[in-house]
């Protein structure tokens, strides 16, 4: 595989579960995705793509394997030291905060002034203008996914992941949605790296698309 100086590069990486014997979920994978590329993992239950993806962003600990972005490694580098950005299928929103507080929550560190441009300019990006004071409660799934969207782009992550991010929609909004997404990952410039197993939703969202099975790339 030739080495990408900027962006993910993942080599010969293996994640194990303990078990007699160990469950081998993820086996000896090698990937790559470029600066600004969408990329999508595809295959069923249990092919090892979500725990490849934990490993990536740093929840998961690998065996054995390299994971490096702009030819740094970061194998060994904290989850909040990664400058990767997780969005999961239910969205993990804080129900306590507004959309505006949940969008800003992994900016807090930022000025005021600041942080609030960088609200507003998300909750343009992901088609949410005036909702800024709503509670998530009080929104439709499809708009939660989008404040979960905004909240993981508040800090211009270096890479996005995305876990089944559009699965507990029903069948003609994760269309739409899968649509609004390519748009704003796009748009925003980021790099990303999408787990899914629906085919659609991968050759709607991903650039390109990597396919897998029994914990490997096929």
């Amino acid at each position: 595989m030739s080495v990408v100086a900027r962006g993910l590069l993942v080599a010969s990486l293996t994640v194990t579960y303990p078990g007699r014997p160990p469950i081998t979920a993820v086996d000896d994978v090698s990937l790559e995705v470029a600066t600004g590329e969408i990329v999508a993992l595809l295959g069923p239950s249990g092919c090892g793509k979500s725990s490849l993806l934990g490993a990536i962003v740093g929840i998961v600990d690998p065996a054995a394997g390299r994971i490096s972005f702009d030819d740094s490694d970061i194998t060994g580098t904290p989850i909040h030291q990664r400058g990767f950005g997780l969005v999961f299928q239910d969205g993990q929103l804080f129900p306590h905060l507004t959309v505006a507080g949940n969008i800003a929550y992994g900016i807090a560190a930022l000025p005021k002034p600041a942080r609030a441009e960088r609200v507003a300019e998300l909750l343009e990006l992901v088609g949410l203008e005036g909702l800024d004071t709503r509670k998530v409660t009080e929104l439709s799934g499809g708009q939660r996914q989008r404040v979960a969207l905004a909240r993981s782009l508040a800090p211009r992550p270096r890479l996005l992941c995305l876990d089944e991010p559009l699965s507990s929609l029903d069948a003609e909004l994760r269309t739409r949605l899968a649509d609004d997404l390519r748009e704003v990952i796009t748009a925003s410039g980021t790099t990303a790296l999408l787990v899914t197993h629906d085919p659609q939703e991968a050759e709607r969202i991903a650039g390109r698309t990597l396919r897998m099975a029994a914990g490997r790339i096929a």
